[in-house]
């Protein structure tokens, strides 16, 4: 088994260690913050004091940050990780940012000879937990099948998209679809409320038809039960919006669609909802039509 360096111990990164463990790696763990690298020693992760200290001799260095922001400020900045990192580690960037930055990452490593994936992956706390995220990855392919041993731990599946920031475009590709999935759902639901349907029926025939998603079988039983507890933050859907919207500009690609539900999404962040479920845009659409979604309504 390998030597793994975790990096970000959000709610995210705490899944995946989980699962590495459980796989039978030997897992070193660094964060910014006390609390849950605690919580990761309490179940056999091993602690490093800093940076440095953590990434020397690894096998694997592996991240999961919050933003561009953060990787700029634990990768890329002076005596960063990008300098820190052994030559003959692998690196694997898991966190969800711009192919820019990516980008910027793999020429970082690539200026040491250090072998890099970008691998944002899909899914949120319960597939983080459970090891059954969707990861996409950039690179070259037989650094990809040497990093399979500890990326297959994490995942339900793992695909090999080409090159370095492929992983990345391909997971801005499928946010845009997630994010209008969760527009429809909202606009779909508020519009059957406000016609008299019963929304448990909806929800019934949605399941069935050629068009059912996991996410209007999942969030659709949520919102009805008024249940916006976070499995992703509302205002990291705001963020990966974003994201997409920039990369979509780049390129020169209209996404008129995808625009609007950034719009709904910003309006649901002002309002006070960003810490929750990234469901609850779904309470603008409801507000809008005059409507309560919840099943006692």
């Amino acid at each position: 088994m390998s030597r793994i360096v975790f990096i970000g111990l959000g709610t995210m990164g705490r899944g995946m260690v989980v699962n590495l463990l459980r796989a039978g790696h030997q897992v070193t763990v660094w964060d910014r913050s006390e609390t849950p690298v605690s919580a990761m020693e309490a179940l056999g992760a091993h602690r490093a004091e800093t940076l440095s200290d953590a990434v020397h001799g690894a096998n694997f260095v592996m991240y999961s940050l919050s933003d561009d922001a953060a990787v700029h400020q634990v990768v890329l900045a002076p005596r960063g990780l990008a300098d820190l990192v052994d030559s003959d580690s692998i690196v694997i960037d898991l966190s969800t940012i711009d192919p820019e930055t990516s980008a910027q990452e793999a020429a970082a490593y690539a200026r040491r000879s250090v072998s890099f994936l970008d691998a944002p992956v899909f899914g949120s706390k319960n597939e983080a937990a459970s090891g059954g995220l969707w990861v996409v990855v950039g690179g070259q392919r037989d650094i990809f099948e040497r990093a399979l041993e500890v990326l297959e731990p994490i995942s339900a599946t793992v695909h090999y998209m080409g090159d370095a920031s492929n992983g990345a475009r391909m997971k801005l590709v499928g946010n845009l679809i997630v994010a209008a999935q969760f527009e429809a759902l909202g606009e779909s639901l508020s519009l059957a409320k406000k016609a008299g349907l019963d929304l448990d029926d909806v929800l019934d025939v949605l399941k069935v038809t050629d068009f059912r998603s996991p996410i209007f079988d999942g969030v659709g039983a949520a919102v009805i039960a008024g249940d916006y507890s976070p499995s992703f933050a509302l205002k990291l859907m705001l963020k990966d919006g974003k994201l997409i919207q920039a990369f979509a500009d780049r390129l020169g690609v209209a996404i008129p669609g995808t625009r609007a539900t950034v719009r709904t999404i910003e309006r649901a962040v002002e309002a006070g909802w960003g810490e929750e479920n990234a469901s609850s845009l779904i309470k603008v659409l409801a507000a809008d039509a005059g409507v309560d979604l919840t099943s006692h309504a």
